[in-house]
């Protein structure tokens, strides 16, 4: 598994980035294919965000951004972790975000 530490300033780099290493890790052009996402909650608060890539064939790949821990953790179709990414920086995912 692949792990690596990046900075991101705000929360569309964050989408931008996450979209492209769904893409690139699945051979996917990017473009093509629409990405989803929604927000995590614990209890009121939200802890991160759950993105989702629906590709050819039923195949869906995934990926989480953990606020606590400050990673995004890559899924593949198969439900297996496939790489990690330490974020040095990361946007606030504040509350009104959420709504």
């Amino acid at each position: 598994m692949l792990i690596e530490t990046v900075q991101l300033e705000c929360l569309a780099n964050l989408r931008n980035y996450v979209y492209q290493n769904l893409c690139d890790l699945n051979e996917l052009e990017p473009g093509i294919f629409l990405m989803t996402e929604r927000i995590l909650t614990r209890g009121d608060h939200p802890c991160g965000v759950f993105f989702s890539v629906n590709g050819p064939r039923c195949v869906r790949l995934t990926a989480i951004w953990e606020t606590d821990k400050n990673t995004i953790l890559f899924y593949n179709s198969g439900g297996e972790r496939v790489h990690k990414v330490e974020l040095v920086r990361a946007p606030v995912l504040s509350p009104a975000v959420a709504q």
